[in-house]
C-alpha cells in the first residue's frame, strides 16, 4: 500500500464520519421540532369541564 492509497482511505473515512455527524445532527433537530410541535398541540387542547358536584358520587346497581 502506498502513501496515496493511505491518504485516500483516511480522507474517505473522514468524509464518512462527517456525513454521519451531519445525519445525526439533522435527526436530533427534527426530533426537537417534533417535540415542540407536540407540546403546542397538547397546549392547544381545551381544558375539560368539571363535573357538577352531584355527579359521580353513587353507583346504580341492580341484581
Amino acid at each position: 500500500m502506498d502513501v496515496t492509497n493511505i491518504a485516500k482511505l483516511a480522507t474517505s473515512m473522514a468524509e464518512t464520519g462527517i456525513r454521519q455527524e451531519v445525519g445525526v445532527t439533522m435527526l436530533k433537530k427534527s426530533m426537537d421540532i417534533q417535540a415542540v410541535s407536540a407540546a403546542q398541540l397538547l397546549d392547544a387542547l381545551p381544558q375539560p369541564q368539571n363535573l357538577p358536584p352531584h355527579l359521580g358520587n353513587t353507583i346504580n346497581t341492580k341484581a
